[in-house]
């Protein structure tokens, strides 16, 4: 558990348990995943960044959350990809 109070997934240790076409197939899927979350967090941030101008510097909570949950989904997501972890990111596992 880091400083912020979220876990990673556990390192993945020893050989990888997985059919190794059907984790090629997840990888793909991911990063295609990593692909859509990437416009998602320049489009957030534009955003954010328009209401701190109105707001005078004040971010939105919610958006500041959504990236904090958007980061740990990214870090799942390259854990899974790169073998650290046998945990798939959501839509597979829970959020956190």
């Amino acid at each position: 558990m880091d400083d912020d109070g979220f876990e990673l997934n556990t390192p993945a240790e020893g050989k990888v348990e997985e059919n190794m076409g059907m984790r090629l197939i997840w990888m793909v899927v991911i990063w295609i995943m990593i692909n859509f979350a990437q416009t998602i967090l320049g489009f957030v941030t534009i955003v954010q960044f328009v209401i701190m101008l109105v707001n005078g510097r004040e971010p939105n909570p919610r958006i500041a959350d959504f990236g904090t949950d958007l980061g740990i989904w990214v870090a799942k997501a390259a854990r899974y990809m790169t073998a650290a972890s046998e945990v798939k990111p959501w839509p597979w596992t829970e959020l956190d």
